[in-house]
């Protein structure tokens, strides 16, 4: 189901305000905007002595990774800590969910225990949205929904710190060529990217990768597609990587990584067709040798830590955002 139907968008209030984070695609220019202009100020916590806030005090942010995360589901406990909130991590592997208990079953249980917020991580494309409908049908929709990553279909959280990253070194949206290189079939980094980027107003937004690893009609989207990376790197001024997702790939689409690297991997080489002052980018986690060689992911134009720093501001926004403080 997307967010984009004849039904009001189930991530915003009546009053145009963010409830649930499900996606970037949907979001206003305006609520985009404004998660990363509240984002800024968060940013600067990290620099104190005492890095927490009492926006969220008393409140009770349950982590629910059904799906393995380190970078991801550390920055959100990160985040809800600075903002001074309680902490709960779900461990799906010794929880009652491995035992046959059903996601909404999961959910119930712990709305029972008075939560707050779900951050929830599924392998299952829409399994946050489905939540998300089953507190609205049983009265609890006052428990604010955060994806952090479903399935093929969205991580918008990921989405938003790139988007705040890129603000940070390139300011203004409407000047930039941007590419995102590498596996976009089973990226859902790359759909939260697309949505974010076109709405801020990016005049170009360029995907690179070979056909197996694209999906179809994705010019839809408002993109550029190239096969080629050389002739697809050319002039841009943010290059965003891609991991190669191969334990989400069904069959070899690949003939080896070797040559996925020769093609496709980000080398200096090919970073110089980029415009000098080009940035790049990658979600993580990195596939040395395979997507980016290390003097790259190394290099003076890498931002690819200041990204993980972004991330703790930015998901710091959206619980403040969600809950109203």
């Amino acid at each position: 189901m997307t967010l984009t139907s004849t039904n009001r968008n189930p991530q915003l209030n009546s009053h145009g305000e963010l409830t649930h984070l499900l996606s970037t695609e949907g979001l206003p220019h305006e609520v985009l905007t404004r998660i990363l202009d509240t984002a800024a100020p968060f940013a600067a916590v990290a620099e104190r002595e005492v890095k927490k806030v009492p926006l969220l005090r008393g409140k009770s942010i349950f982590n629910l990774f059904f799906e393995n995360s380190t970078r991801t589901r550390t920055t959100f406990e990160i985040a809800a800590k600075r903002l001074s909130a309680d902490v709960i991590n779900l461990n799906i592997n010794t929880s009652s969910a491995n035992k046959g208990e059903s996601l909404l079953d999961t959910t119930d249980n712990l709305a029972a225990m008075q939560a707050d917020m779900f951050v929830v991580r599924h392998a299952s494309s829409g399994a946050p949205h489905l939540i998300v409908q089953h507190l609205a049908a049983t009265g609890q929709d006052h428990i604010h929904v955060i994806n952090a990553g479903d399935g093929r279909h969205a991580h918008p959280t990921q989405g938003l710190l790139d988007m705040y990253t890129i603000r940070h070194y390139k300011q203004d949206f409407t000047q930039l060529t941007v590419a995102i290189v590498g596996d976009v079939l089973h990226s859902r980094v790359a759909r939260s990217q697309i949505h974010a980027l076109t709405t801020l107003g990016v005049p170009e937004v360029r995907v690179i990768a070979p056909k197996t690893l694209l999906p179809s009609g994705i010019e839809r989207l408002g993109v550029r597609v190239f096969n080629d990376m050389k002739e697809g790197l050319r002039g841009v001024d943010v290059v965003m990587m891609l991991r190669l997702q191969n334990e989400r790939m069904q069959s070899a689409l690949l003939p080896s990584a070797q040559e996925y690297f020769k093609s496709y991997g980000l080398t200096m080489d090919k970073l110089a067709l980029a415009k000098p002052d080009a940035i790049v980018m990658h979600p993580g986690p990195m596939n040395r040798g395979v997507e980016i060689e290390s003097t790259v992911a190394d290099g003076s134009q890498a931002v690819i830590l200041p990204q993980v720093t972004f991330g703790i501001a930015v998901r710091m926004a959206v619980m403040t955002m969600l809950a109203g403080a």
